[in-house]
């Protein structure tokens, strides 16, 4: 690891200079119109999802919310368990494991959410954060959950594979991806103290398809691949509806 992370700042001058290339060409996205919060009618009792983290949390690369992460997440476990799924999406561009600790989940209300996937990390690795930041604020953050929502099943879902990421250079690629591994590795370790699910890396197998026209963010397809890969994990145990058949 120590290595690893030598190696990235050896290369922090490629990071500079084909960073503020990207950052110019790319457009800046924002989150798309549409509700946060909806509810899809089933049985009781309800599933109650909050999905929080950064942009991709919010949405952001697609043209409303009913086709992001958190509205295709409870569309799986509505139909998976025959259940009422009451979500909510809490994201925010740009947003790191700190800024979501201080900022937004003691902004929270205190609602009943028992099922919350996280998507952080890329921010973290992208803003170059040591992996010691990283540890006491990613490790925070979910001490905040945990004392917030003690009973809520947690899924984090770690950095992609960011040389595959369409919008980076090949070099600024191989760097970042030095710094996602990082970051995910102590992701990873963190969950496993503190109670939290970690997923597998979300596999990129299209990446025309699975990203927007920035070539950074998730499209609607690529939002749909990303519900698919963490729903089993999200409603694992959860008892389905009679006659409904988890698949």
């Amino acid at each position: 690891m120590v290595l690893r992370a030598l190696l990235s700042w050896l290369a922090f001058p490629v990071y500079v200079w084909q960073g503020v290339a990207v950052r110019m060409r790319t457009p800046r996205m924002v989150p798309p119109p549409g509700p946060v919060r909806h509810l899809i009618e089933g049985a009781e009792p309800s599933i109650n999802l909050l999905v929080l983290g950064d942009s991709s949390a919010a949405g952001v690369g697609i043209d409303r919310t009913d086709d992001g992460l958190a509205a295709r997440l409870a569309r799986l476990a509505a139909e998976k368990t025959g259940r009422r799924v009451v979500w909510r999406s809490a994201g925010f561009n740009s947003a790191t494991a700190g800024q979501l600790r201080d900022h937004v989940v003691p902004n929270l209300a205190h609602e009943a959410w028992d099922h919350i996937v996280l998507t952080v990390g890329t921010n973290d690795a992208k803003n170059f954060h040591t992996v010691h930041r990283f540890d006491r604020e990613f490790g925070q953050l979910l001490y905040a959950l945990r004392a917030k929502w003690p009973e809520a099943r947690i899924v984090w879902s770690p950095v992609v594979e960011m040389t595959l990421v369409p919008a980076l250079p090949r070099a600024l690629g191989k760097v970042l991806e030095i710094r996602a591994s990082l970051i995910n590795a102590m992701g990873e370790r963190l969950c496993r103290e503190r109670g939290v699910v970690a997923a597998s890396r979300l596999p990129i197998i299209d990446a025309k398809a699975g990203f927007s026209t920035d070539g950074f963010h998730a499209s609607a397809a690529g939002y749909q691949a990303w519900a698919e890969h963490v729903a089993e994990l999200l409603i694992a145990g959860e008892p389905a509806e009679h006659g409904v058949s988890p698949s």
